[in-house]
């Protein structure tokens, strides 16, 4: 219960009931694009050193094997029933929507595919938008735990790069985030690794030109991990 989970919990309220959820985790990476096809997607929890009361918590969810099935029509992903929902997905559903009554399926992420192959691959998904399909990125615009700082006070690079992401999105200047590496040290130190940035540019991908775009958290935590959390359209 902090500040931006109760952001989640308050943006869910102000949108219309998905008739299901596209989930791109940071938590999944892969060999090749798959995504989750079975009935009752299991609750992986798939981290370490938190408090024990995380590991209980279930987030029973149904699948949908229609929507996985229109989502390998459209991306070429390989049909999966192994994976489940990660904590990327379940933790910000669960204070999204907790009842878990809408099904959710997650992507994952090609780890061949460099930035723009990805950037491509969601414009792909365009289409389920229109169906009430809710499509959710969930990972950090700055994620560096290597140098995190108990203290929390924030590094100058990350607070930077930061406000250049912000700046960017709402300049409408997409493809220049594709290009983050271009932003140099502020990008390089933000994204050693690349999979927490990722699930951003899926969801950028899908922003019409002059979309709006609403900015409902932002924060630093631990000095190198931002919270920031925008809806678009």
């Amino acid at each position: 219960d902090n500040e931006f989970s109760r952001a989640w919990t308050k943006i869910a309220k102000d949108l219309p009931t998905p008739k299901a959820i596209l989930s791109i985790s940071a938590h999944w990476e892969t060999e090749g694009t798959k995504v989750t096809a079975m009935d009752r997607p299991k609750t992986i929890h798939d981290f370490y050193g938190f408090p024990p009361e995380l590991y209980t918590m279930e987030y029973p969810a149904p699948g949908s094997k229609d929507l996985a099935s229109e989502v390998a029509k459209l991306t070429g992903a390989q049909e999966d029933t192994a994976w489940g929902l990660d904590h990327g997905t379940w933790i910000v559903l669960a204070k999204m929507f907790p009842r878990a009554d809408v099904p959710v399926v997650q992507l994952s992420l090609d780890a061949d595919l460099d930035p723009m192959g990805h950037f491509r691959l969601g414009r792909k998904l365009s289409s389920l938008r229109d169906r009430g399909i809710l499509i959710l990125g969930s990972g950090n615009v700055v994620h560096n735990l290597m140098m995190m700082d108990p203290k929390g006070d924030t590094f100058d690079w990350a607070s930077r790069f930061d406000g250049i992401v912000k700046d960017r999105i709402i300049k409408d200047d997409l493809e220049a985030l594709v290009r983050y590496e271009d932003f140099g040290e502020p990008a390089r130190f933000s994204i050693p690794t690349n999979e927490h940035y990722l699930p951003l540019l899926y969801a950028l991908s899908l922003k019409e030109k002059g979309e709006p775009v609403q900015f409902f958290a932002e924060g630093m935590v631990l000095g190198s991990i931002s919270m920031r959390s925008l809806r678009i359209g």
